[in-house]
């Protein structure tokens, strides 16, 4: 006979930097649970991410429950093997509960609780935390099936670095922090680029001799709740900021790039007929971006004024308008050999396919509320503007942690005394 599931309070499925947080708050609350990883700890970041990528923040910001950063680098960006290790080494501090090489199959209710079945068994729970992260699977247009078969095509996800590619012009398409960083390693090696631009967020790196990071630290910023914001569905989908950890803290932005030689191109809008076809919204698209950029820059200098920082930092200024060309083209003939590979830095999204549940919206993402999933007991973590701004980095996951490891526990303590309340009556 095979075993029946294994109980348990909770279960949280993913062993990132999000779900191991995730563990220590449960832990500090003497919750019963259980981690259960596909693969190994820190597995995405082990086999999906390119060779030079670095931490958008700066150390000094990667802490989680129970680890902080501890180097002589704190203004430094973390390497992939540094993140790593980082990672790693926070699942031994916690002697967080995981079960490795177990891969979820579904996730489906089972009475007043959950039923995760796996490869390596079966667990019943009363709570579940989806930890798995929002970058299963890279979100690639279906349009690129028209794309040429003589054309090579990436991702973030399969890039590694430009040895890979082969010779001749590329075209790299989105322009936030993933596209920007690709388009300035890839013309580095000696590869034309073409950058397709749509809607994206300037960033200085260094704003009046501090990182802006720090700026938006102290600040506050970073701190916004999502229950603060009018349109939190737009607030989640706005691109990663234009944003690069080289330890020079070097901007890298459209300027920047056009100045080694990258070609600025509208937003991909299509193919046909093998000629890619591109928007005539570059120039605004760029505007705006300066726009929000300088208000932002506005809101914190005001904030540096009321803080008796103004006289100590560096002077007030601001930096040059996006350069776009006058005309830029509308279309680029992928038949002519110019352009021999396209990647597509056009974001990501998570895999839900093993989800047994009603919990998915029109457009395949969970329902929530602050990661309060629109079902009783479940959980979500690991998300853009999850419960604050800062929550798609490693430092915002240990603060949502603590939120929503208060409101399961919560949910447990009330759900027992119900229990037991029913069972005297």
């Amino acid at each position: 006979m095979q075993p029946g599931p294994t109980q348990v309070d909770t279960v949280v499925i993913g062993a990132g930097h999000a779900g191991l947080a995730v563990s220590a708050c449960l832990r500090d609350r003497s919750v019963d649970h259980v981690v259960l990883e596909r693969a190994d700890v820190a597995h995405s970041w082990k086999t999906e991410r390119w060779d030079s990528l670095r931490l958008l923040t700066p150390n000094w910001q990667s802490r989680l429950p129970g680890l902080a950063y501890v180097g002589d680098d704190p203004d430094g960006f973390m390497t992939v093997p540094d993140v790593v290790g980082f990672i790693e080494r926070y699942a031994d501090v916690i002697s967080a509960p995981i079960e490795l090489q177990t891969t979820v199959r579904s996730l489906s209710a089972a009475g007043d609780g959950y039923q995760v079945d796996s490869n390596r068994g079966s667990w019943r729970c009363r709570a579940v935390v989806v930890a798995t992260g929002a970058c299963n699977v890279a979100s690639v247009p279906a349009v690129s099936s028209s794309v040429p078969s003589t054309i090579s095509q990436l991702t973030p996800l399969t890039y590694r670095n430009p040895n890979q590619l082969g010779e001749g012009g590329v075209l790299v398409v989105g322009a936030s922090a993933t596209g920007t960083q690709l388009a300035d390693e890839i013309h580095r090696s000696g590869r034309p680029v073409t950058l397709a631009v749509g809607e994206h967020v300037r960033m200085p790196r260094v704003y009046r001799g501090r990182d802006i990071q720090w700026w938006m630290d102290a600040a506050g910023i970073l701190d916004e709740r999502y229950d603060e914001i009018d349109d939190i569905n737009r607030a989640r989908n706005v691109p990663s900021p234009q944003l690069a950890g080289s330890p020079e803290r070097t901007t890298l932005d459209l300027n920047a790039l056009t100045k080694i030689g990258v070609k600025l191109i509208g937003r991909f809008a299509g193919v046909n007929d093998g000629k890619a076809q591109f928007s005539g919204s570059l120039r605004n698209n760029c505007a705006l971006a300066d726009l929000k950029m300088n208000r932002l820059l506005n809101t914190i200098d005001e904030w540096a004024v009321e803080n008796g920082l103004d006289e100590s930092a560096d002077p007030v200024h601001r930096f040059s308008e996006t350069v776009v060309e006058d005309s830029p083209p509308l279309g680029l003939d992928l038949r002519t050999g110019e352009i021999r590979t396209i990647v597509w830095a056009t974001g990501f999204h998570p895999d839900y396919s093993w989800l047994d549940l009603p919990v998915l919206d029109r457009k395949g993402k969970i329902r929530h509320d602050g990661g309060i999933v629109d079902s009783p007991g479940m959980y979500l973590m690991g998300m853009t503007f999850l419960r604050r701004r800062k929550s798609s980095f490693i430092h915002g996951a240990g603060d949502d942690a603590q939120d929503i490891s208060d409101h399961l526990a919560g949910y447990l303590n009330s759900t027992s005394a119900l229990s037991i309340a029913q069972t005297l009556s």
